[in-house]
């Protein structure tokens, strides 16, 4: 399956779609994994003059894409990318998807089998009062990042910034920026970033010098 994105609050989408803007230099070739509605695409493509394609399962999010006139295939995530030539895009896009993958290492894998960056957006499940609500009320979290019931969640895998860095050392990949975002505002460097950001892009690139994980 691949779930449609997670919505966020308008200021933190904005935040979040300037931000992976920000890291795909103009012209580029790119791939949205779980674009939802498109609006980042529409974006790369009407402002920053690059060709795009999004992949989504959400017949909703799908139809909303459409409407926008951006390319997109409605796909399974979970059922691989093999159809994809090789070395046929700048960057893949992954933003709030990648959690709800049931095998997020062997998606990562196989990306940098076409693509030569990967952008990565995951929500952080160590910020401060994710924490404290574990603690004092002992039950899964909700919070405006992460507005859903267990019983409701898209999300299959819950993973902290420091997770993710483990992650990195055991895939084909290694971590070229890590940007947590605290607040409304992205931040370069950040004291006790796991603690107070609740979300993070990531941009990798493949490591030549890796084996692929088991």
């Amino acid at each position: 399956m691949c779930a449609k994105r997670i919505s966020l609050p308008d200021p933190r989408m904005a935040v979040t779609n300037d931000l992976i803007i920000s890291q795909i230099e103009r012209g580029s070739r790119v791939l949205d994994l779980g674009c939802g509605d498109a609006v980042l695409l529409e974006q790369l493509r009407d402002e920053h003059d690059c060709q795009v394609l999004g992949i989504e399962k959400d017949e909703e999010a799908f139809l909303q894409a459409i409407e926008r006139g951006v390319p997109i295939l409605q796909a399974d995530l979970n059922r691989g990318l093999h159809t994809l030539p090789e070395q046929s895009f700048d960057y893949v896009v992954l933003s709030q998807t990648l959690q709800q993958i049931g095998k997020p290492l062997e998606l990562l894998h196989d990306i940098f089998r076409f693509a030569r960056r990967t952008l990565v957006v995951v929500p952080n499940f160590g910020h401060w009062r994710i924490r404290l609500q574990i603690t004092l009320q002992g039950r899964v979290p909700v919070t405006d990042n992460l507005p859903y019931e267990w019983y409701e969640s898209p999300n299959v895998h819950f993973l902290s910034m420091v997770d993710f860095r483990e992650l990195a050392k055991r895939g084909n990949f290694q971590i070229i920026k890590e940007i947590p975002v605290i607040g409304n505002r992205a931040v370069d460097r950040a004291m006790f970033a796991n603690l107070r950001a609740q979300s993070a892009l990531y941009v990798l690139e493949r490591a030549e010098s890796k084996s692929s994980p088991r």
